[in-house]
């Protein structure tokens, strides 16, 4: 069985999110993804007992300066994930654990999506599930460059959402 390390860091101050509930919902999602899509994901072929990844939380300035000085993307952004493992060509595993990478979270953009969106206005936390399950395909390895694979994301997302009970989207 593997062990899946979930840390999280919020830095953003006007939404105290729940961290012990994200990393319990964060890791069924990812369980999910594991037993379904494992085998297409940078996952496959690797022999490990764990895997780490980080959440961090923070707001749309913070997004911004790190898409302007990460991906030559000067406006900020909802999600950025930092796929370590599936974007480095010498994946390794160190002590039979696998380090997925970072997700990054503007929540002032959540909750404006929720703002913007009258049936998601009661429920932030599924829009906050809706961007963790995104980040989550990202760092293993999936990508919607075109609209086929944009469809695939969407609906493996519906799918791992589904699997924690945020079923509604």
């Amino acid at each position: 069985m593997t062990t899946i390390n979930v840390f999280t860091e919020n830095i953003y101050s006007g939404w105290k999110v729940d961290e012990k509930e994200i990393i319990k919902n964060t890791k069924g999602m990812l369980k999910h993804y594991i037993k379904c899509l494992g085998s297409e994901s940078c996952l496959n072929g690797y022999d490990y007992k764990s895997i780490t990844l980080d959440i961090v939380f923070c707001d749309s300035e913070k997004t911004h300066e790190l898409n302007r000085d990460y991906r030559d993307k000067d406006k900020p952004a909802d999600i950025i994930t930092f796929a370590i493992f599936a974007d480095d060509e010498n994946r390794f595993v160190f002590d039979d654990d696998i380090n997925l990478g970072e997700i990054v979270i503007a929540l002032d953009k959540a909750e404006e999506m929720t703002n913007k969106d009258v049936s998601m206005a009661e429920n932030r936390e599924q829009e906050l599930y809706f961007l963790i399950s995104h980040g989550l395909l990202h760092l293993l390895g999936f990508d919607h460059r075109d609209g086929a694979e944009y469809n695939f994301i969407i609906n493996e997302q519906k799918k791992a959402l589904e699997c924690i009970g945020y079923d509604k989207i």
